[in-house]
């Protein structure tokens, strides 16, 4: 298999006044197409920011990270902008999804942004509601929404663009544990039809449903096994 992720020597410091805070310390790290990883870690891990640097919301202060063949280390902001709305689908804790916008519309915004016209928003962001159980739901804002369904949607907004990554964020942080496991159930589906997933969860009956765990301590990979 070839690797849609390749990072070398991965350094990121944050100046905190007059001190350098060393929060992630030389990580090396391959991710394969189709791969399906959590990346567990205690509080203060490097694990979120980590996931910022993978999802190229932030830049690292040395080291190389090549998605899909691209060096994105070195990116300006707009190609780097470019990059997050083709090649990465982010799902979050929170949803972050419009509160005025319906279903389809929350759906389409990553199209929007990628110049497809009108029609195909629509055709896509119906295709992909249906392939996430939200056939019924399409014109339904976020707050006529459950908490579970809201998560669907954000899961559609991920996969609208046919990234080449999808990144989770906590994804069943914010729900009970019955729809949490609905939506891991979805991820696993995700998975499946050939999606490279990556998600950082603290839950370890959420990493289990991954290939493979990395465990971050302290800004090193402490262990990096497959299940």
């Amino acid at each position: 298999m070839s690797n849609v992720i390749e990072i070398r020597d991965i350094i990121r410091d944050f100046q905190l006044g007059q001190e350098t805070v060393h929060v992630l310390k030389g990580i090396d790290l391959d991710i394969e197409i189709g791969d399906y990883v959590a990346i567990m870690g205690p509080s203060g891990s490097g694990k979120s920011t980590l996931m910022n640097l993978l999802g190229c919301l932030d830049t690292p202060t040395a080291g190389s990270y090549i998605l899909n063949g691209k060096d994105v280390s070195q990116m300006s902001d707009d190609d780097l902008a470019d990059i997050r709305n083709t090649e990465i689908g982010f799902v979050f804790q929170t949803f972050n999804l419009l509160p005025r916008t319906t279903a389809l519309d929350n759906v389409a915004l990553p199209m929007v942004y990628a110049g497809a016209s009108k029609s195909e928003r629509k055709q896509r962001a119906e295709e992909v509601l249906t392939d996430v159980g939200l056939a019924d739901r399409m014109d339904h804002k976020p707050n006529q929404l459950s908490g579970g369904q809201r998560q669907r949607v954000a899961v559609g907004r991920a996969l609208v663009n046919k990234p080449s990554i999808i990144l989770a964020d906590e994804p069943t942080g914010n729900l009970d544990s019955k729809t949490g496991f609905e939506i891991m159930a979805l991820f696993d589906e995700i998975h499946k039809a050939g999606n490279t997933v990556i998600m950082v969860t603290h839950e370890e009956d959420i990493a289990a449903h991954a290939k493979r765990v990395i465990r971050l301590r302290d800004g090193i990979i402490e262990s990096d096994t497959r299940n």
